[in-house]
């Protein structure tokens, strides 16, 4: 949160990186989710880096879903004008070797999971939690969809679990300055607790406008991550789907054109005004001064993976908003898919058409925070799901 600009006073709850390694060493892929607000694409890279040298294994073979927790210390890069003010270089120090810590860590969990394969089976199903809450409209869309991965071993035992849901980790206000998972944090912890020796792993939809309802407080949390395990402990007792592994991995980075970029006139114009809309435009002005010019288009990370005819999941880099899943679950089979967002990369909010028409925070207001020149472009939405549609198979595509 901006205005918690002093370090952490404690921890309340450990934070986790955990790794799922599916398949063998020549067709396998890795899911790794971290409890922290975005892991950048250059931290994934290294990791990403280590695969391809050990095992030959291309970028679309990895997959880092964060679990975007506001309770997580900083990631050098990521949203780096947060405070609307310069970070202090001692807090920069810390933040720099945490993030270098950090990324060692992953290459290190990736590489144990690897290790730690045995044989075994996948199992899908989808159950509903209703703790999310469309933020800036009353009653507005939301996704409450859970889609859960179960992971059994040769006698049928879990081993492991994946979750997913489209919420904000911001149960916890910005007066609370502990580090903490938040609900993602709970929802791991009592699965694993109700499933002694297993590893849940949890991982956000398309939330970017998307609240836990209520909020603000650690009993929210905990009642939150209740909800979630709850529902997977109720699908247990249901029907669950076999499903093969990934039969095909695809990762493209596409350029997302920024909207206008204003001139250097109105920057200084807006660096006259205090917090931090003034800091974000004394940012721009420094690059254009140093003949550097502001970017026009941002990398944007676009991947999926295929489980043969049973099951497609899908993981969009950034804050993106509930439309984007409302409208995958349209165009591709509902029934046989799993949208994931804050993957890969989390450089902003990817704000749909009609967040754009509307304005607001995720539309523009957050890219202040994020060091971004402007909003995105009106065919932002556009090209995601051109993309999406050029990676999908036939069989997944819903006529009409």
């Amino acid at each position: 949160y901006g205005g918690r600009r002093d370090e952490s006073h404690g921890i309340d709850q450990r934070l986790w990186a955990k790794a799922l390694a599916i398949g063998d060493d020549k067709t396998g892929v890795v899911l790794l989710t971290v409890d922290n607000l975005g892991v950048p694409e250059e931290v994934n890279a290294q990791v990403a880096a280590r695969l391809r040298e050990q095992f030959g294994w291309d970028r679309s073979r990895l997959a880092v879903c964060s679990s975007h927790t506001h309770s997580a210390p900083m990631l050098t890069n990521v949203a780096p004008t947060l405070f609307g003010m310069p970070i202090p270089p001692e807090h920069q120090k810390n933040i720099d070797r945490y993030t270098k810590e950090l990324t060692e860590r992953l290459t290190q969990v990736v590489l144990r999971a690897l290790e730690s394969r045995q044989p075994g089976r996948l199992e899908f199903a989808r159950g509903t939690v209703r703790f999310a809450a469309n933020r800036r409209t009353a009653n507005g869309p939301v996704d409450h969809d859970l889609p859960v991965l179960r992971i059994l071993d040769r006698d049928g035992r879990v081993r492991a679990f994946v979750v997913s849901y489209a919420c904000h980790c911001t149960t916890l206000g910005g007066d609370y300055n502990r580090i903490h998972g938040d609900w993602a944090g709970y929802a791991q912890e009592f699965l694993e607790r109700s499933h002694p020796g297993t590893i849940a792993l949890v991982a956000i939809g398309c939330g970017g406008d998307a609240n836990p309802a209520p909020r603000t407080g650690l009993k929210f949390a905990e009642q939150h991550g209740e909800s979630i395990a709850a529902e997977v402990q109720r699908l247990m007792r249901g029907t669950w789907r076999s499903i093969p592994a990934p039969t095909a991995t695809h990762y493209s980075q596409i350029p997302l054109n920024f909207d206008r970029i204003p001139s250097r006139a109105e920057w200084e114009q807006r660096a006259k005004q205090p917090g931090a809309v003034g800091y974000h435009a004394q940012i721009q002005l420094k690059q254009l001064e140093a003949g550097k010019p502001l970017p026009t288009t941002l990398p944007y990370p676009v991947q999926t993976w295929i489980f043969g005819d049973a099951l497609a999941m899908i993981f969009l880099g950034g804050e993106v908003v509930v439309d984007f899943s409302l409208r995958a679950k349209r165009e591709f089979d509902a029934d046989r898919l799993w949208v994931n967002a804050y993957a890969n990369d989390v450089p902003c909010y990817i704000p749909s058409v009609r967040i754009l028409k509307e304005g607001g925070y995720e539309a523009e207001g957050a890219m202040v925070y994020y060091n971004r020149p402007t909003r995105l472009a009106p065919d932002t939405e556009e090209r995601i799901f051109k993309e999406l549609h050029r990676q999908m198979p036939e069989g997944f595509r819903v006529e009409g």
